[in-house]
């Protein structure tokens, strides 16, 4: 048997004053996921330099410092036109000043790469949302990571 062709990939939980937070959207209708902005990391590059390029490209965020690391996520779903099985994504928290998401990539670009949207969520939103969200659980981390904080160690959150 051979071996899964993961990517790596480096994600923002983008965190606004008032504890709002920032989710970017693949697909539509109802298959469509909300996730954390952000994507694959490239030969050389750090979780870091990813981030922030990723975060500029697609949100226009640029003023930012890295927090903690603060869940591991696998996913295995196929991407690349079949290049990759999935993706273990670390996703970091990131504290923003407030801000409109202002793509510095033109959209063509973005749904190719299928993404169709952004938007805020409050807590109370996302708890009562019956938007999919990946990882499935996003709305009671979100809840135990503004209550409680970062955790001591990264939290493996499952698909």
């Amino acid at each position: 048997m051979s071996e899964l062709r993961l990517r790596p990939a480096a994600r923002a939980l983008v965190v606004q004053e008032a504890d709002r937070v920032l989710l970017v959207r693949h697909g539509s209708g109802p298959t469509a996921i909300w996730v954390t902005p952000g994507g694959g990391v490239e030969q050389g590059e750090s979780d870091e330099e990813a981030l922030r390029r990723e975060l500029y490209e697609e949100t226009g965020l640029e003023d930012f410092r890295l927090g903690p690391l603060v869940w591991i996520r696998t996913a295995h779903v196929p991407l690349g036109g079949g290049r990759w099985d999935g993706e273990v994504e670390r996703i970091y928290l990131v504290r923003a000043p407030r801000f409109e998401p202002a793509p510095r990539i033109p959209w063509a670009r973005l749904r190719a790469e299928g993404l169709t949207a952004m938007r805020w969520w409050e807590l109370e939103e996302l708890e009562g949302s019956g938007a999919l969200f990946a990882p499935r659980s996003l709305p009671m981390l979100v809840r135990e990571l503004i209550r409680h904080g970062p955790p001591a160690e990264p939290l493996e959150v499952g698909f």
